[in-house]
């Protein structure tokens, strides 16, 4: 497939960040072919106008639990430990395989209308998940999330086996756009040896993990009073930074000096996503120090049940704004860095090199917004306006490799209206039947 798109405004997040004016953009396959000139002879199946438009790359999702669309809205204005053990970990005791397939297809569909093309979940019965995924025409990394700490905890009661089973079955499939990783839920949850079989298990297949991470005061000072180390050097000392393909672990909201030098030393990407921790009024990770320590950080939105969105945009704007605000710089957070916050950098933690920028020889994942609302008059400054000023509702085209999967509001690989119908149907089935807590948030605060 060849496609042409004509007069756009390209933002390319190239090493010198220019933003190229009326130029011509050729895709063809699955890789970008030009950006400025087309060449003579490039004859497309497919011309599209981008007069008043500008195109970037798209964006990727670091962090999220996709299925957990249909837990939008039920666990509200709760702390943490009550968010999980009072409403989060109850509802999935009721949980079914189908559900987490028509789950994560919403969240495919929320997703690409809000130009998200690739996505790092951590959730369970992978297997739905990824053949949404497939479907969809996006790309993902997937870890199916295992606690260790009994089967009769685990959601259809899936043993360890099972889900590492799941990493070799989908491992590059679709073409490629799959990748597969480990999942531990995390330190303060799995047993120590069930962590040390992830690590080993890593080890024979060849692939990555992905967890939570040092999420709060009350769980670094209980890693410290079970293992006399910090989450993050616990992590380390049990094998699970060193592994074929680099970690991602998400949030690190409580570190140390030493365990950003740590982090930064293994290569660990830790994914942001600071919606969560203002919802669930958490404490913000030092992002400032992790990018002083060139600790590899990569921006997501973590699970619908926690953000209520899966809106890259939103997560852009927070963490500019936030980290000003906290920094009492405004020059802190340029608008370039957050975009490839958003873009190359968790494109590259999920492990598709290249993407995030526009130029030849790049996959072609990228997208065209529309700049002809009122919000985005005047434009001084089209970057700035991406950031701090668009909505989802500009985006107008959307590719991955290529493939075109949204155009003008419609979607091209996914039946939105059935999709709609059926995770809204399954959602009020799984709050509705009987529930029992399948296992407790560790919390030292308890009454």
């Amino acid at each position: 497939m060849r496609t042409l798109i004509r007069g756009v405004t390209a933002i390319t997040l190239d090493e010198d960040d220019r933003i190229l004016q009326d130029v011509d953009i050729a895709l063809e396959g699955s890789n970008i072919a030009a950006v400025g000139q087309a060449p003579a002879d490039f004859g497309p199946d497919e011309t599209v106008d981008g007069q008043e438009m500008v195109a970037l790359p798209a964006f990727f999702n670091a962090h999220t639990h996709a299925a957990m669309t249909l837990e939008r809205g039920w666990a509200e204005d709760l702390p943490f430990d009550r968010w999980l053990n009072e409403k989060i970990w109850v509802a999935e005791s009721a949980l079914e395989e189908d559900d987490v397939y028509w789950g994560a297809a919403l969240a495919c569909c929320e997703m690409i209308r809000a130009g998200v093309v690739g996505f790092a979940d951590h959730y369970f019965w992978m297997d739905e998940t990824a053949r949404g995924v497939e479907e969809s025409g996006m790309k993902a990394l997937l870890a199916w999330c295992h606690f260790g700490i009994g089967t009769e905890h685990e959601p259809g009661q899936k043993t360890f086996e099972e889900t590492v089973a799941f990493v070799e079955r989908w491992k590059g499939a679709a073409e490629g756009r799959i990748r597969t990783t480990l999942g531990p839920h995390s330190p303060y949850m799995d047993p120590p040896e069930v962590l040390q079989r992830f690590a080993e298990q890593a080890h024979r297949v060849g692939v990555g993990a992905h967890f939570h991470l040092s999420e709060s005061h009350e769980q670094f000072e209980q890693s410290f009073a079970r293992h006399g180390k910090t989450p993050v050097a616990y992590a380390v000392s049990l094998g699970l930074l060193d592994l074929p393909e680099p970690t991602l672990v998400a949030h690190c909201n409580v570190v140390t000096p030493d365990d950003l030098e740590l982090l930064s030393e293994k290569g660990t990407w830790v994914a942001h996503t600071p919606k969560t921790y203002q919802k669930l009024a958490m404490e913000m990770p030092p992002l400032a120090k992790m990018l002083e320590r060139d600790v590899n950080v990569a921006l997501g939105t973590d699970g619908p049940a926690s953000n209520s969105d899966l809106n890259m945009l939103e997560v852009m704007r927070i963490t500019g704004l936030v980290q000003k605000e906290a920094q009492k710089d405004p020059e802190a957070m340029p608008r370039t860095l957050l975009l490839r916050l958003a873009t190359q950098a968790p494109a590259a933690a999920m492990g598709f090199a290249g993407s995030g920028v526009l130029a030849a020889g790049h996959p072609a994942d990228l997208i065209l917004m529309d700049t002809t609302a009122p919000h985005w008059i005047p434009r001084h400054d089209l970057a700035a306006s991406v950031v701090y000023a668009s909505h989802p509702g500009d985006v107008a085209y959307v590719w991955a490799n290529g493939r075109l999967l949204y155009r003008r509001g419609e979607y091209l690989t996914l039946d939105v209206d059935h999709i709609r119908w059926e995770a809204e149907r399954r959602a009020f089935r799984l709050v509705g039947k009987p529930m029992r807590s399948m296992r407790e948030y560790p919390s030292q605060n308890r009454s």
